[in-house]
Parts: C-alpha cells; sequence; structure tokens
C-alpha cells in the first residue's frame, strides 16, 4: 500500500500546532498590553476643552483651593464645576478682552453653561462618590494626580478596576488626616501606613468588605 503522507508529515504537524499556539499567546499578550496603555486608558492624553484652563495657573500660581470650583466635592457625590459667574468674578475685572475666554463671556450672556468635556470619566455601570472618599481622607492629588501643575489637565491614573481595588484593598497608605485632603504637594510621612491603619480603625473600614461587587456597581 502507498505511504499517504510523506516522512516529514509529523514534523510539519509539530511545527504547526507549535506556532498555533504562540500564536495564540502572542494575541493575548498584545490584548493585554493595549487594555493596559496609556492610549486605551487615555491617561497622561490631555483632553481638549472649549476653554483652556490652566490648573496650574489658578492653584499654583493664584492659590485658588480646589473648592473653590468643585464646591460640592465634600457634600456630593459628584466633585461640581463651577458656573459661569464663578468665573466672571475674576474676569469681570481681568483679562476682559482675552480670545480665550470668549466662550466664558459668551456663556454669561446667553445663561448658557460651557460645555466641559469631562476628564476622569468613570463607566456607567460604576459608582463613585468624592464625599465619602474626601471625608475619609483619600486626597484630590491621590486619584487626580498633580493638577496643580498642568497647564491643561489630563487623566493621571488609569482609573482602571485594578487600580481602584489595589487602593480598597489596602487603602492605609492613601488615607490622609482630614486637613490635609485638598493638600496637592502633599507627601506620605514615614510612618504613614500607622497613621492609615489608625484612621481606618477610627473610622470603621473594613478593607476585607471594600472589594464587594456592591460597592461600586449598584
Amino acid at each position: 500500500m502507498a505511504q499517504i503522507f510523506r516522512p516529514s508529515a509529523d514534523t510539519w504537524l509539530r511545527l504547526f500546532l507549535m506556532l498555533a499556539v504562540l500564536g495564540v499567546f502572542a494575541v493575548f499578550l498584545v490584548i493585554g498590553g493595549l487594555v493596559n496603555s496609556d492610549w486605551f486608558t487615555t491617561t497622561g492624553i490631555v483632553m481638549e476643552q472649549p476653554v483652556p484652563f490652566s490648573h496650574e495657573h489658578h492653584v499654583s500660581g493664584l492659590g485658588l483651593d480646589c473648592r473653590y470650583c468643585h464646591t460640592s466635592v465634600e457634600t456630593a457625590a459628584s466633585a461640581g464645576l463651577p458656573p459661569t459667574d464663578t468665573c466672571m468674578t475674576c474676569h469681570s475685572q481681568i483679562w476682559t478682552g482675552a480670545p480665550m475666554l470668549a466662550p466664558v463671556r459668551q456663556s454669561l450672556a446667553n445663561g448658557t453653561a460651557i460645555r466641559w468635556n469631562r476628564v476622569n470619566d468613570l463607566p456607567d455601570f460604576v459608582y463613585f462618590n468624592h464625599s465619602v472618599h474626601v471625608a475619609r481622607g483619600v486626597g484630590c492629588s491621590t486619584c487626580h494626580g498633580p493638577v496643580h501643575r498642568m497647564p491643561l489637565t489630563y487623566q493621571a491614573r488609569s482609573l482602571q478596576m485594578s487600580w481602584c481595588l489595589e487602593c480598597h484593598r489596602d487603602p492605609a497608605p492613601n488615607l490622609r488626616d482630614r486637613s490635609e485632603v485638598f493638600d496637592m504637594d502633599w507627601q506620605p510621612p514615614p510612618d504613614q501606613r500607622k497613621r492609615g491603619e489608625e484612621r481606618m480603625a477610627a473610622l470603621g473600614i473594613h478593607p476585607e468588605r471594600l472589594d464587594d461587587c456592591y460597592v461600586c456597581h449598584r
């Protein structure tokens, strides 16, 4: 009976199977790399806005506190955005004719809010409450990075689920005294873990419950 397959067929089959496995592995590596890349998470990418607002100028330069514009950050789920009247508190007196501020003047004249583009945008299926985090001592810079040094605002953290869970499972390194929450230059002291754990005990924070699904998905 004639031989159906050549002697080399077995070698070619083994090579094909090996390449197939390597190919699948490579696909998963590429997908994993893309999902965690800054391009996918938009980390570090400046979001275009109707007005090129500079936190660096207003916070570091002029000394404005976060709460001057984000008035509800301590009391509500949303930090809030300033109404045009807040902007015009100063800009009705200075830079009154600046071309870049035309949308602000138009907003005041028409009584319509400026449509800012959200920088730190969580999916609709994620529940996040600013006031809860602020009350427990999570500082602005922990999640938003060095906003006070940003000429144009960008997302500083990945905001991925794994990033959130890392803190929820071990909050101590990120818990400050309530008076330090809005200090954008805050650096953890040498005994930060001890302080954080003491704050967790005082506030009844239980990490073993913070990674339950219902905490963020309601």
